[in-house]
C-alpha cells in the first residue's frame, strides 16, 4: 500500500522533469553501456558488462519508484487552505521561547524541502509540531536535545 503525498505545482513539475530525464538520457546511456560491454568480449568474465548490467538494474528500479511517487502524488489548490491554522505550504512564522530568535519556515512535502529556501517538510520534528497550531498557540517539540517551546505569530500564504 503506498501512501498519498501532497506536492505544489512546482514540486510536481521538477519531478516529472526528473522522470523524464532519467527516462530520455539516462536510459539510453545504460543501454548504450552494455552494449559497448558485450562487444568487448566473453561475458562470463567481463566485470565491465556485470557492472553496466547492475547499474541498468538501479536506474530501472530508481524510475520505477518515481512513476510510482507520480502516480500517488495529488497538486495541493493553494486557494481551498484555511489560514487560521498550521498546514501544508503554510509559511509560519515562529519565536523560539529559549533565546527569542525569530524564524519563518514554510511547510511543505518531504520531497520539497530545502532548509535554505525556508522550506521544512511537514514530516520533520518541527513540521509535525507546527501542524494544526493557530496564532498564539505555543508548539511543544520534541527535537533530539530536548523540548522546544515556540510561540506562532503568524501564518500566511
Amino acid at each position: 500500500m503506498s501512501k498519498v503525498s501532497y506536492y505544489t505545482a512546482e514540486g510536481l513539475k521538477k519531478l516529472r522533469a526528473e522522470l523524464n530525464q532519467l527516462k530520455d538520457v539516462e536510459r539510453p546511456k545504460a543501454s548504450q553501456a552494455i552494449a559497448e560491454a558485450r562487444d568487448k568480449g566473453d561475458l562470463s568474465e567481463n566485470a565491465e558488462y556485470d557492472a553496466a548490467k547492475e547499474a541498468q538494474g538501479l536506474l530501472e528500479m530508481k524510475i520505477s519508484k518515481l512513476e510510482e511517487t507520480l502516480s500517488n502524488a495529488r497538486l495541493i489548490d493553494e486557494s481551498q487552505l484555511d489560514n487560521s491554522k498550521v498546514l501544508v505550504l503554510s509559511t509560519v512564522k515562529i519565536k523560539n521561547q529559549t533565546n527569542g530568535m525569530e524564524m519563518s519556515y514554510t511547510l511543505v512535502a518531504e520531497s520539497e524541502a530545502d532548509l535554505k529556501s525556508g522550506k521544512i517538510s511537514v514530516n520533520s520534528p518541527i513540521g509535525k509540531g507546527l501542524l494544526g497550531k493557530s496564532v498564539g498557540d505555543v508548539a511543544e517539540i520534541q527535537v533530539p536535545n530536548g523540548v522546544m517551546k515556540f510561540d506562532i505569530i503568524e501564518i500566511t500564504r
